[in-house]
């Protein structure tokens, strides 16, 4: 087993640990990241087959490289993405190991820096970064015991229709995960039905401006924290074929069955809270706001934008709205499968030390951890809005970077090297 030393150690090669390996490596601090298995793995092998990014790509990219062979206002597919990560990895010199775990990180006792225990062998470092990510532990609500039906799985275990057995699906989750999953079932042929719980659907596109353009120009990406009670809300927007604003009545009028949140199980029937048309109703209103907003800018700036009056009309509820199903019997409704679009759980089991709040959280700020030398990286709501972007993403690591270059200029006062020069990474 080798042991070694460096500057700073990045766990995770994904968008995040690459953004983060740019800004030390311009900074000319020694650094290492590792990855357990291949650059932006999760997007290859966690996602479902025909996902795409959704964000344009003139938008949801780093600033130093445009994706190549995908239109500006086209959707990258998720291989796209990956291999878009590992070419920028190429095109930084990023010093990435694939293939190597993290299993602990603990403070050196008696010693500045942390000790980081891999498979492969010992890494002290002054700094680490967990750049992991919040899709970490899929997350399935205990709801409906093994065997109930044939298949339950997650989505980020599900690939595409034919994994499925045949029979009717329950999707829950009305989040772009599982509109978009949905929407793909019912295209296949199958009867679906679809859990929706609270969710903010912001437009594809209006008044010939993709969303992500409303919210960089109305300053909405800055929000430096989400509206009060609004930290898990998911945003129901799609990307599949060329992008389209996600409506849950145009859903329901393909043959989508509609249901409120699914609440519990008994006796092979699934119970749904009353909540459906409150849920639709409140995500109408987030959609209406921002198409009022937008209006109002282009008003106050005089743009020549085209109008869009017909984008503010509702189409009538349908019935599965105004008289919502109580009750589903999974059996009678030959339901065999039950996919759970149901989010993530962070998990820093590996990371050992004090950087956690009561309730296991990240304790940070603008991911600047209350452990000195331990930083947070690619969570939701980092540092704002945009954080769970790759552009996002980007501009919290040179944060993060500027941050540990200080330190390290503080920590160097006082020793033979007093410009601050990190030393040269050891092996032994």
């Amino acid at each position: 087993m080798s042991s070694e030393e460096t500057e700073v150690v990045v766990v995770g090669a994904g968008q995040a640990g690459v953004a983060m390996s740019e800004h030390l490596g311009a900074g000319g601090i020694p650094h290492i990241v590792l990855e357990r298995h291949r650059i932006a793995e999760r997007w290859r092998s966690e996602r479902w087959d025909s996902l795409v990014a959704n964000g344009p790509a003139w938008h949801d990219r780093f600033p130093g490289m445009e994706f190549p062979d995908v239109a500006p206002d086209a959707f990258a597919s998720k291989e796209q993405v990956a291999d878009y990560v590992v070419a920028y990895a190429e095109k930084i010199a990023a010093p990435v190991r694939c293939g190597v775990e993290v299993t602990s990180v603990r403070k050196r006792p008696g010693r500045p820096g942390f000790r980081v225990e891999t498979a492969e062998g010992t890494i002290d470092a002054r700094f680490v970064v967990a750049a992991t990510g919040p899709f970490q532990r899929p997350v399935i609500p205990p709801i409906v015991p093994d065997g109930a039906v044939p298949v339950q799985l997650h989505s980020s275990g599900y690939r595409n229709p034919r994994q499925l057995p045949d029979g009717a699906v329950l999707v829950v989750g009305a989040g772009s995960s599982g509109v978009q999953i949905a929407d793909e079932l019912r295209r296949s042929g199958r009867r679906v039905f679809l859990s929706v719980g609270p969710h903010d659907r912001p437009p594809r596109t209006y008044r010939g401006r993709d969303f992500c353009w409303w919210l960089g120009v109305l300053g909405l990406w800055d929000a430096e924290t989400p509206p009060q009670g609004a930290e898990h809300v998911t945003i129901a927007v799609s990307g599949a074929r060329g992008g389209h604003t996600v409506d849950f009545r145009a859903l329901a009028r393909t043959g989508i069955e509609l249901v409120g949140m699914t609440a519990s199980y008994e006796d092979g029937v699934l119970r749904f809270a009353p909540d459906l048309a409150e849920n639709i109703a409140l995500g109408d209103a987030k959609y209406l706001a921002l198409l009022r907003a937008a209006d109002a800018y282009v008003e106050r700036n005089g743009l020549g934008l085209p109008e869009e009056p017909e984008a503010h009309l509702l189409a009538p509820d349908p019935e599965c709205v105004t008289d919502p199903l109580p009750r589903l019997d999974l059996a009678g409704a030959g339901v065999t499968s039950i996919v759970w679009a149901t989010g993530f759980a962070t998990d820093y089991g590996w990371l050992q030390v004090d950087a956690f709040d009561e309730n296991g959280r990240p304790a940070h700020r603008r991911g600047v951890s209350r452990e000195p030398g331990v930083y947070f990286l690619g969570l939701p709501w980092l540092s704002r809005r945009g954080s769970s972007f790759i552009w996002g993403v980007w501009h919290d690591a040179r944060h993060i970077a500027d941050h540990i270059a200080t330190r390290r200029r503080y920590l160097a006062y006082g020793t033979t090297d007093r410009s601050g020069t990190a030393r040269a990474t050891r092996k032994s």
